[in-house]
C-alpha cells in the first residue's frame, strides 16, 4: 500500500467527502486529476467525458485506495482501473508493476489493447499470458519484464510455478476483472495460490458486474480497507436496448432463426447458443444458406478464436454464432442485434449477452427465441430486469416457405460435422464434443482446461455432469 505521503500527492479535487457523479463539478478527465500524457491518449481514443464508474472510482484510486467496482457491462470498467495504474506507473516506472486477471482469453487480449492505447504516450509494455498458447514464447515475453501482465489465472499460475526467474514479488497493483465470472468458473483455488506468492503490500482493484457471496469472500481475503464504488445496484439492462421475444415451437427454432437472419440482413448480429455443438452447427447451416456467419466457442484453437473475433469486428463476417465465451466483457463495436437462440438459464447471463449491443449510449435490439419449455425462464428474466419484453412479429407464411431449404441445410451441416471428427472444430484437443469437458477438474490438464473459458463449465455440459460438480 502507498505511504500517507504518496497518498497525499493524489490530484483528486476533493479527497473527502468522496465525489459523486451527481456533482456537475467533476465533468472532465482533467478534473479527476489525470496527467497530460494520459489525457492526450484519451483524446485520441475520442473519450468525451468520464463514464459514471470512471468518475466515481478514479479519485479514490489516484489517492491510493483499494477499489471494489460494481457496474453493468459496457460501462467503461477497463479504463477505470487502467488509468490510475498507468498514472502511478508514470510516477514510479518499474517492470512487472501490475497484473490483471481476466476470466477469458479474449477479454485478456482486449484489456491489453486498451492498456497499450491508453498508455501509448508513456510507452507502456504489456504481456498477455493465457492458455491454449505455447508457453515458451510467453516465458520469453515475461523475461523481457513488461510493465503490465494480463493473464488468465490457470496459465499465470503455471508460469509462477514453472518459469525460471519469473515472479511477481515486486508487484504494486493486482486487478481482478469480471471477478464474479472468475469465481463462477472455479478459478477460486488458483487465485488463492496466486495471492500467496504476491506482495501483501499492494493495491488491489476488484471489478465485477454483480456482487455475489463468492466475490464478497474474495474481497475480504484480498483487499485492504477498500472503497466500494457501485453504479449498478441491481441486474439491469441499458435503457437504449429494445428487448423482444419470439414464441415458437421447439422444432421450428432453426427455421425461425434463418428467417430472422434473412429479415435482419445487413445488420451486425451475434447469435448466442447454449452448446458448442449448436454454435458450430448453426454457423454451418447459415453459411450453407449464403449468410456470412462464423462460429466462436472454446473448442476452437486460440488462433481460430481470435481470427473469428477479428473477422466479425472488421465486418468481414456480419453474423457471429457464439457460446457464452463471447458474452462477457468483450467490447465489439457496433453490434446491432443480439439473438438468444437458447434462452440462458441464469438471468445475469442474459444481461451480459444482450450487453454486447446498445453500448456507450447507442441503440440496439435483442430477440430471444422462447419455446414451450422456456416460458418460466423468460418470466424469471423479465422479473430480474424489471421490464417486459415485446413480442416480435413474424410472417408465418414466409417461415413456412423456408422449411424445405433449411431442412436441406441442416442435413448438410450434420454430415459436415460428422466428417470433421465427431463435431469438434479445430482445436478441441482431439476430443469429440461429448467428451470435450472431461478432465476439467483433475490434475495436470485441469488448469489448461480451465483456461478454455465458459464453454467448459457452461455450454453443452450434460445435466448429470453439472450436478456432479455441485455448481449452482
Amino acid at each position: 500500500m502507498p505511504s500517507p505521503a504518496e497518498a497525499s500527492t493524489s490530484r483528486s479535487p476533493s479527497p473527502s467527502p468522496p465525489p459523486t457523479t451527481a456533482d456537475a463539478k467533476v465533468v472532465t478527465f482533467a478534473d479527476l486529476g489525470l496527467i497530460a500524457p494520459l489525457r492526450t491518449a484519451i483524446d485520441q481514443l475520442a473519450y468525451t467525458k468520464p463514464t459514471e464508474i470512471q468518475a466515481e472510482a478514479l479519485p479514490h484510486a489516484l489517492a491510493g485506495r483499494d477499489i471494489i467496482g460494481v457496474a453493468e457491462t459496457g460501462s467503461g470498467k477497463t479504463a477505470a482501473f487502467a488509468l490510475p495504474i498507468l498514472q502511478k506507473l508514470w510516477e514510479d516506472p518499474r517492470p512487472l508493476f501490475a497484473c490483471v486477471l481476466a476470466p477469458t482469453r479474449e477479454l485478456a487480449y482486449q484489456i491489453s489493447q486498451q492498456f497499450e492505447s491508453l498508455g501509448s504516450a508513456i510507452g507502456v509494455r504489456c504481456a498477455v499470458i493465457v492458455g491454449g498458447m505455447d508457453m515458451m514464447p510467453q516465458s520469453i515475453a515475461l523475461s523481457k519484464r513488461p510493465h503490465i501482465v494480463i493473464a488468465t489465472p490457470g496459465r499465470l499460475n503455471d508460469h509462477l510455478e514453472n518459469t525460471k526467474g519469473f515472479s511477481l514479488r515486486g508487484l504494486k497493483y493486482l486487478v481482478l476483472d469480471e471477478a464474479d465470472r472468475l469465481l463462477d468458473m472455479d478459478f477460486g483455488p488458483v487465485i488463492d495460490k496466486i495471492l500467496k506468492v504476491i506482495p501483501k503490500e499492494r493495491n488491489t482493484y476488484l471489478f465485477s458486474a454483480t456482487m455475489t457471496t463468492k466475490v464478497a469472500k474474495l474481497q475480504r481475503a484480498s483487499l485492504n480497507n477498500p472503497v466500494r464504488v457501485e453504479v449498478s445496484t441491481k441486474y439491469s439492462t441499458v435503457s437504449t436496448l429494445l428487448q423482444y421475444y419470439l414464441f415458437i415451437p421447439f422444432v421450428d427454432k432453426d427455421v425461425n432463426l434463418v428467417h430472422l437472419a434473412n429479415e435482419l440482413a445487413g445488420n451486425s448480429i451475434i447469435i448466442f447458443t447454449r452448446t458448442v455443438h449448436d454454435a458450430q452447427r448453426l454457423a454451418l447451416v447459415l453459411r450453407t444458406l449464403g449468410f456470412p456467419a462464423i462460429p466462436l466457442h472454446g473448442q476452437l484453437s486460440q488462433s481460430a478464436r481470435l481470427g473469428a473475433l477479428n473477422k466479425f469486428k472488421s465486418g468481414g463476417r456480419s453474423i457471429l454464432v457464439a457460446t457464452d465465451v463471447a458474452s462477457r466483457g468483450l467490447d465489439i463495436p457496433l453490434v446491432d442485434i443480439v439473438i438468444n437462440f437458447d434462452i440462458p438459464a441464469h438471468s445475469k447471463d442474459y444481461i451480459h449477452r444482450v450487453g454486447r449491443t446498445a453500448r456507450a449510449g447507442r441503440a440496439g435490439k435483442s430477440i430471444t427465441l422462447v419455446t414451450q419449455y422456456d416460458v418460466e425462464l423468460l418470466q424469471r428474466i423479465e422479473g430480474v430486469v424489471g421490464k417486459k419484453m415485446e413480442l416480435w412479429g413474424v410472417d408465418a407464411e414466409a417461415v413456412g416457405l423456408l422449411k424445405e431449404r433449411v431442412g436441406e441445410a441442416q442435413r448438410e451441416a450434420v454430415k459436415e460435422l460428422k466428417d470433421s471428427s465427431g463435431g469438434g472444430s479445430g482445436g478441441g484437443r482431439g476430443r469429440g464434443r461429448k467428451r470435450g469437458r472431461d478432465g476439467g477438474k483433475d490434475g495436470g490438464g485441469g488448469r489448461e482446461d480451465m483456461d478454455r473459458d465458459d464453454d467448459v463449465v457452461e455450454a453443452g455440459m450434460p445435466m448429470k455432469r453439472k450436478k456432479a460438480k455441485g455448481r449452482r
